[in-house]
């Protein structure tokens, strides 16, 4: 309908929509935002129908490898990758030194056969992780080589007292407990603290290569005092003889080989060969005094030593048992030694068989802790001396061997682990004879620093 106003000379055409036409207009509009709203629909039912499928596929595969595990066969593992036996160990010093601590290490593949199960670790633990048992070992054998490509670094400090006491009479005896001249009492005491830094390395897969360097400091203290009145002036009669040293020990060069893969029940056999070199300040190189007293300790022992031993380590959840057996070669050198009464031109310090054995317990994925004892039998040093000015009674050159020493030690450790990488391992050693040390204390920080492959 069409309404035709006019004013003056303008004139103005004025059309009006009636509701019918407005609602044929919308129309079509309104069924285009249907159809889009149910063209979404149906592609949401069709996603959650594979979803569905999906879930009901991945519901089966769960009932089926709950099935299996329930079942009475072992998991066999898959064919070409080879189980990685959770084991880790100590490595320090040298054999028959007594040396406790510990140390973190990846674990270490073997050659068994695929189809043999990986080796368990002691504690429990969630069986998705792969951990490595940690052991504060006491010697420093009794561990499985680190893995091919692998680095560790170590840092340790050690602490170590010996102390003696004797009671000496030098007189004559002229009837039973009548006894006619001077008492003394002989003080001996030894500290010494060393610290030090290693590195081991996984050459392959059986072989493990190290090196370690100590940096020492020791003080040595011996006092020879008359018993109070046994003589008329105890003060001018004691003989005071302290001295100390400090610098860098004797390096120690390490290789390790694996011999048997453990499993099943058997255990693990490495060998080890540990060399010593003289590099620490020599004992017969230092000035002396007019009694033939050290004017500073030494830090080395002066002689080249090779060491090598068979260490058996045998896990048995939950523990593991351990054992080494070694000896060692001390090679002998020419000192030509002077003192005010003698001169010493040989020595040969006497070679040493040493053992140890023990067991290591596993609270749990991060503690553990580890008794042993160790024992060492060193043979005497064999001495060759001759007087300045030689006499009837001693002409020439004359050759004395001294006693044997029996050294036996009892082992406590502890094993933390902080992180997959580093761990905190503290030791501690109680002589059990009369030539051990009295105490000694080894705090070490392994680090791993590559893991390998």
């Amino acid at each position: 309908m069409k309404r035709w106003l006019v004013a003056g000379t303008a004139m103005v055409t004025v059309l009006a929509v009636t509701p019918a036409d407005a609602q044929r207009t919308r129309r079509p509009a309104l069924q285009g935002q249907l159809d889009r709203a149910m063209t979404l629909i149906e592609a949401q039912q069709q996603r959650l129908d594979a979803q569905a499928v999906e879930i009901e596929a991945l519901r089966k595969r769960l009932d089926a490898n709950e099935a299996a595990a329930s079942g009475p066969l072992p998991v066999i593992a898959p064919q070409g990758t080879p189980p990685r036996p959770a084991i880790a160990a100590a490595q320090g010093a040298a054999p028959g030194n007594g040396d406790p601590g510990a140390v973190l290490q990846p674990p270490v593949q073997t050659a068994a056969s695929p189809a043999t199960q990986p080796l368990e670790r002691v504690g429990a633990a969630p069986e998705s992780e792969d951990r490595p048992i940690q052991l504060a070992v006491l010697e420093n054998q009794a561990s499985v080589v680190t893995r091919k490509g692998a680095l560790t670094a170590e840092f340790q400090a050690d602490y170590a007292r010996a102390d003696r006491s004797r009671a000496v009479f030098r007189g004559i005896e002229l009837v039973e407990a009548v006894l006619v001249g001077v008492f003394d009492i002989n003080e001996s005491r030894q500290d010494v603290i060393t610290t030090s830094a290693a590195l081991r390395y996984g050459a392959t897969r059986r072989l493990e290569l190290g090196v370690r360097v100590p940096f020492v400091h020791r003080s040595d203290s011996s006092i020879v005092a008359p018993i109070a009145g046994s003589t008329n002036n105890d003060a001018a009669a004691t003989i005071d003889s302290s001295v100390k040293g400090t610098g860098i020990g004797d390096i120690e060069l390490t290789a390790r080989y694996q011999l048997v893969d453990g499993g099943n029940g058997s255990p693990f056999v490495i060998a080890n060969l540990q060399g010593v070199i003289p590099t620490g300040s020599d004992p017969f190189s230092i000035p002396r005094n007019d009694l033939g007293s050290l004017t500073r300790a030494a830090t080395g022992a002066g002689f080249w030593g090779i060491s090598p031993s068979f260490t058996a380590i045998l896990p048995t959840d939950p523990v593991v048992l351990f054992g080494t057996l070694g000896y060692t070669f001390n090679l002998g050198k020419s000192v030509d030694t002077r003192f005010p009464s003698v001169i010493i031109n040989y020595v040969d310090p006497g070679d040493a068989i040493s053992a140890s054995a023990g067991v290591g317990i596993s609270f749990n994925d991060r503690t553990t802790i580890n008794l042993g004892y160790a024992h060492s039998w060193a043979f005497g040093t064999k001495t060759r001396t001759m007087l300045p000015m030689p006499t009837s009674d001693w002409p020439g050159m004359r050759e004395t061997v001294s006693r044997d020493l029996q050294i036996g030690r009892f082992l406590f450790g502890v094993t933390y682990r902080v992180t997959d990488r580093a761990s905190l391992n503290w030791s501690v050693e109680v002589g059990a004879t009369e030539d051990a040390t009295d105490l000694r204390t080894v705090l070490r920080i392994p680090v791993v620093l590559l893991t390998g492959g």
